[in-house]
């Protein structure tokens, strides 16, 4: 098969590697897309890959090629989704369900090679099937939406509550509207790109906020009447938004920081008072996993996109490269500012 393999930082080629071989209780899966994560530029445009050579690719969606013995609940022909995720399952965490917080993980895409190929080969329950209405370059997103209803749920989210969004990237996106589906009253994004408000509105915000706008804070909290957010989501893992929750947060509200920060962050005496005084909860989430493995996140993703309820917008997509271009894709990276939404990787073109 052809593969983008990469042999050292900064050195990622196309080229022919050999099919993995499916074994018992695994599913080889002819790739179709592959986003590119935020995790994986540092993999390639840095030092964080851990063995060369090494084939990255975690959020994947294809075809089952073919199983291996024992495998029961696939078939030939059916379209899945991939779950990157291999606990342990005999930790402490395991044994709780909480497989996110497994010390003996393995990863499909970094430990294990991974979905950058025209096939990989992983354990069954390592898939999700969904239904063939969902287009394939929605079926890549599987992996953003789990990470969003996961971190909803760190939270005692219930229905008929005021909830702030903050980032309007994929994961924000995803967000908002799993706090739809389960009964927001009032969801509001905030961002500082108009494009990325537009797209909130059309997938059901009720307000969006452009956080460059002279006032947004009080325009912000006008919306609730002064009292702030019941809830409220960090989705960008940027400082200037994780300060702002703090400030946007009600009294007694929950927050949960679902965005990865990429720099050290500190708060002045008076921004943390805004805890203390209003008894906010504050809380974090990672990935996307819980009992029984891999988890309703998975189950859910794949019945609100079948129902069309859980909506797909084509610019959440940045472009589409072929495989064979795989390398080029992450030079644009390179760039701050350059690539805005995901890059799916083809693996058929």
């Amino acid at each position: 098969m052809k593969a983008g393999v990469l042999h050292a930082p900064f050195d990622l080629r196309y080229e022919d590697f050999e099919t993995p071989e499916v074994s018992a209780g695994k599913v080889l899966v002819k790739v179709k897309y592959t986003g590119i994560c935020g995790s994986d530029i540092p993999r390639v445009n840095g030092d964080a890959c851990h063995y060369f050579p090494n084939i990255l690719g975690h959020e994947f969606c294809g075809t089952v090629a073919e199983i291996g013995e024992g495998v029961t609940s696939l078939k030939t022909g059916d379209r899945v989704a991939g779950i990157p995720l291999i606990p342990c399952m005999k930790c402490e965490d395991c044994m709780k369900g909480n497989y996110s917080l497994c010390k003996h993980y393995s990863f499909i895409g970094s430990r294990e090679f991974g979905s950058f190929a025209e096939y990989v080969c992983v354990p069954e329950r390592n898939l999700v099937r969904f239904d063939d209405t969902v287009p394939f370059e929605q079926g890549a997103f599987f992996e953003p939406s789990t990470v969003a209803l996961h971190g909803l749920e760190r939270l005692n989210y219930q229905g008929g509550h005021s909830v702030a969004i903050l980032g309007g990237g994929t994961i924000g996106m995803m967000t908002l509207q799993w706090a739809k589906i389960f009964g927001a009253r009032n969801a509001v994004v905030f961002d500082i790109v108009d494009e990325r408000l537009e797209l909130a509105k059309r997938l059901g915000a009720d307000n969006v906020i452009n956080t460059k706008d002279e006032g947004f804070m009080q325009a912000a909290l006008d919306i609730t009447n002064g009292k702030g957010f019941d809830y409220v989501y960090e989705t960008a893992g940027n400082t200037i938004t994780m300060k702002m929750a703090f400030k946007l947060a009600a009294n007694k509200a929950q927050v949960c920081f679902i965005g990865t920060p990429t720099r050290e962050l500190s708060f002045s005496v008076s921004e943390w008072e805004n805890m203390n005084r209003k008894e906010f909860i504050l809380t974090g989430s990672w990935m996307s996993y819980s009992a029984p493995f891999p988890g309703h996140e998975w189950e859910m993703t794949a019945h609100y996109f079948g129902t069309g309820e859980l909506k797909f917008d084509d610019s959440f997509i940045y472009k589409i490269v072929p495989l064979s271009r795989i390398a080029e894709a992450f030079e644009w990276f390179k760039v701050p500012g350059t690539v805005k939404g995901k890059i799916l990787v083809d693996s058929e073109a």
